[in-house]
């Protein structure tokens, strides 16, 4: 990772964080305050993890409490799946291999 880019998350200001951030080289980038359209990427991405996520809830009439199984199921997927826009999955960039779909099921 080469940059951190955030709105001014708490969660991102923390000295620990910042600390880190220093400690790997990761350069922290941050976006004016109301202005979710100059982080479009990340924004678009969590968005799709959302519906994902509330279409396998309503879909399999799960309680709330699976909520968190969902959310790492549906980033899973989006990890492994290809894009039109990118030759390589986001699993393929980080693991410099390609993803195994074994565990997969229908």
């Amino acid at each position: 990772m080469e940059a951190l880019r955030s709105d001014r998350g708490g969660n991102y200001l923390s000295g620990e964080f910042m600390d880190y951030l220093k400690e790997n080289g990761i350069l922290s980038q941050w976006t004016p305050p109301g202005t979710p359209q100059l982080n479009g990427v990340a924004e678009r991405r969590n968005r799709t993890l959302l519906d994902m996520v509330w279409s396998m809830m309503s879909f399999t009439e799960q309680p709330p409490s699976f909520w968190g199984y969902a959310l790492e199921t549906a980033a899973k997927l989006l990890n492994i799946a290809p894009s039109k826009s990118v030759p390589q999955t986001p699993y393929e960039l980080w693991h410099v291999k390609p993803a195994s779909y074994k565990y997969m099921r229908v």
